[in-house]
């Protein structure tokens, strides 16, 4: 079997397929769930049945599925989940794929005799249901979120996850952006966004930037003027890693009308490499979940292991 037809390849093709032909629209994939459609308004990461978000590609999959069918609950499971439950899945209802990424250690013996180990990667595909497809569960998973009230201009609890992030953050100037040489980001005032929520997104951005730096997650994807290819895959993690944490911290992600021009790049990427999009987006759940290490309550390390993407 070559490895263009191997399941694993498969997952890649059929995942950056479905999100260049959203990209070919015009439309960010994971800008989408932020729509007058969805309950609320507003999205979160989307849950397992136990309530544990999901991570990494499987947010972009299931936000997707989610605005393509019009469910308003970020939670899912399995067939067997929710016969578990005691609840089925409507006749007729068809699953969401999500994927899984792990390795397996398999001893070998050498020709001299020695035990060595390999550590294979491996991936493989089921489909998950949302809530809204299935019957009988117990009352608390159909429950929606209420619309969030508007906030003061100031959100308290992204102020004080942006304040734990070691990043030095200045406000001024017409444009946002982050120095890696200084360390630093730079940000309008927040009296210069349409709300606040925009703001914080606009931040969100920025700090996923700053996590590329040398001394955290050192990510360098061999940038070397503007505009490049390795600019624009940088880009593509900004962007997915302020989607992640708009989603962690309650917030609205709004269109950047100044991106738009990176749609093409990122096209000219997910056509070239089917892998790409994967990539991005465990870069940017590293990027996240580095970001969410540095706060107070963590009680993970700012670096831990991501089972659940494939690089």
């Amino acid at each position: 079997m070559t490895r263009e037809t191997t399941p694993r390849q498969d997952i890649y093709t059929r995942v950056t397929d479905s999100i260049i032909a959203e990209l070919e629209k015009g439309v960010r994939p994971w800008e989408k769930p932020w729509s007058a459609e969805h309950a609320a308004g507003r999205v979160n990461r989307p849950l397992r049945h136990n309530g544990v978000p999901y991570a990494g590609i499987n947010i972009l999959m299931l936000w997707s599925a989610a605005m393509e069918h019009g469910f308003g609950s970020p939670m899912w499971m399995t067939f067997r989940q929710a016969k578990e439950l005691g609840a089925h899945v409507r006749k007729g209802e068809k699953g969401s794929p999500v994927v899984y990424a792990n390795t397996i250690t398999r001893t070998d013996e050498t020709d001299d005799g020695e035990t060595v180990e390999q550590h294979i990667p491996f991936m493989k595909a089921y489909s998950v249901f949302n809530v809204e497809q299935i019957e009988d569960l117990p009352g608390h998973y159909y429950t929606k979120p209420a619309p969030r009230a508007d906030g003061p201009q100031r959100i308290a609890h992204a102020e004080a996850f942006f304040a734990n992030i070691g990043v030095k953050i200045v406000s001024g100037g017409t444009e946002a952006s982050y120095n890696v040489a200084l360390d630093r980001i730079r940000i309008p005032p927040i009296e210069a966004f349409r709300d606040a929520d925009s703001f914080y997104a606009t931040l969100g951005h920025e700090a996923t930037h700053a996590t590329r730096h040398p001394d955290r997650l050192a990510r360098d994807f061999g940038r070397k003027t503007f505009g490049d290819e390795g600019y624009a895959r940088e880009e593509l993690v900004a962007e997915l890693g302020a989607a992640f944490l708009c989603a962690d911290l309650d917030l609205t992600l709004h269109v950047r009308e100044d991106h738009a021009a990176y749609i093409d790049h990122w096209l000219g990427i997910l056509k070239a490499d089917k892998r790409a999009i994967f990539s991005a987006a465990a870069h940017a759940q590293r990027a996240a979940d580095y970001l969410h290490g540095l706060q107070p309550n963590a009680e993970a390390d700012p670096m831990p292991q991501i089972s659940e993407v494939a690089e």
